[in-house]
């Protein structure tokens, strides 16, 4: 049996080799390395298989979300609302930019933006919401997006996790990050859609809001050396833009792979009372960027990573510690956003297993054989 691996990089590039390696070698002999051509086609196909407008490329995902909310304009102390449970990217964002972060706990089913929370923490500063499309599938968009439009309010995805999942909304299928007025997801090499670096990108239908993201990302300006809004410089490398050229054309073909990992995994983990498996939202596709358990009170978390590590199964925890026990984001609770019980919880109970295009049969029979056995003893 091949070694397992949380994320198997080489595996999958294996398989495309000669693409990646005559679309990295075209770059180097072009040497256009900044804003070369295959930044804009890579733009152009995302935004064909997005099925949106505008799609912006930038360095990574973290700016992806910062020249969102730059391109909103808010000013500062106003509130933007978050889920409690995420990577530290949707929250350091609104701080960075002296805005206030609202967080709300999250669904305990899929992880995500509970709509409940947000109702309760809105007030007349919330300006903004960010969702977060944790895992794999859409937050609940559609309650969401009603509480947007009642309010006045602007809709930032972050679909790093979620990239080519799909929402079902009003008879309509539309991908993850295109449904609100902002999509921002990032090209971390360990993302379904992953580079061989750091990367990212915004999307919008918005024409006005596509100008001002474009310009903001490229210091403020649209014309070199004339500058018409503070700015940053945040850019997809050529490089990078030719691998997700290559990968890109192979998304639906490895969201399917893990959707058969997981459909494998849900197979063989049923009946184990111990373990809480995922759940997909009735509205949204699940592409699995990771496969992710809630232990029960009686297992202990730290102790059933050990026994699959000394087995030679490696897991990961997504995440220890909620946004508000974060030292650097105390913020006071209240009723209306508080007490955040399941992301507590969750943070104590969840683990991830292996999950990636290049799983196969034997390694799959091993670690779920290796978890009853566990739950056997």
């Amino acid at each position: 049996m091949k070694p397992i691996q949380m994320v198997d990089l080489k595996n999958q590039y294996e398989h495309i080799r000669d693409e990646m390696d005559q679309a990295m070698e075209q770059v180097i002999q072009q040497t256009a390395f900044i804003n070369g051509p295959q930044v804009r086609e890579f733009a152009g196909q995302l935004a064909d298989y997005l099925q949106v407008e505008h799609v912006i490329p930038c360095a990574n995902g973290t700016d992806a979300l910062q020249i969102a909310l730059m391109a909103l304009e808010l000013e500062p102390g106003d509130e933007v609302i978050t889920p409690d449970f995420t990577f530290i990217s949707t929250v350091e964002v609104v701080k960075l930019l002296g805005l206030k972060p609202v967080l709300v706990d999250v669904d305990p089913r899929y992880f995500t933006l509970s709509p409940d929370k947000v109702r309760e923490a809105i007030t007349p500063r919330t300006k903004a919401i960010v969702p977060v499309h944790l895992y794999g599938q859409c937050a609940e968009m559609e309650q969401l997006m009603e509480l947007a439009e009642k309010h006045g309010l602007k809709i930032i995805e972050d679909t790093a996790q979620a990239i080519g999942a799909d929402y079902y909304r009003q008879g309509k299928i539309q991908k993850a990050g295109t449904l609100g007025d902002i999509g921002c997801t990032s090209f971390f090499p360990s993302k379904n859609l992953g580079a061989f670096g750091d990367g990212g990108a915004v999307f919008t239908r918005d024409p006005d809001l596509a100008d001002k993201i474009r310009t903001i990302a490229n210091h403020g300006s649209h014309q070199k050396y004339y500058h018409t809004r503070v700015g940053v410089n945040s850019r997809l490398d050529t490089l990078q833009a030719a691998i997700l050229k290559v990968k890109l054309a192979y998304l639906d073909q490895y969201s399917r792979a893990r959707q058969q990992a997981a459909a494998f995994y849900d197979q063989a983990l049923a009946g184990i009372e111990q373990l809480q498996l995922p759940q997909v939202q009735p509205h949204s596709s699940h592409i699995y960027h990771q496969y992710t358990l809630v232990l029960s009170d009686q297992v202990q978390r730290d102790d059933l990573r050990e026994y699959l590590k000394d087995r030679q199964i490696p897991t990961m925890v997504y995440y220890p510690v909620p946004m508000h026990q974060q030292p650097a984001y105390q913020i006071e609770e209240s009723p209306a956003k508080g007490p955040f019980e399941v992301s507590r919880r969750l943070s104590q109970k969840v683990l991830s297993l292996p999950m990636h295009t290049e799983l196969d049969q034997e390694q799959l029979q091993y670690m779920t054989d290796t978890l009853k056995k566990y739950f056997q003893s």
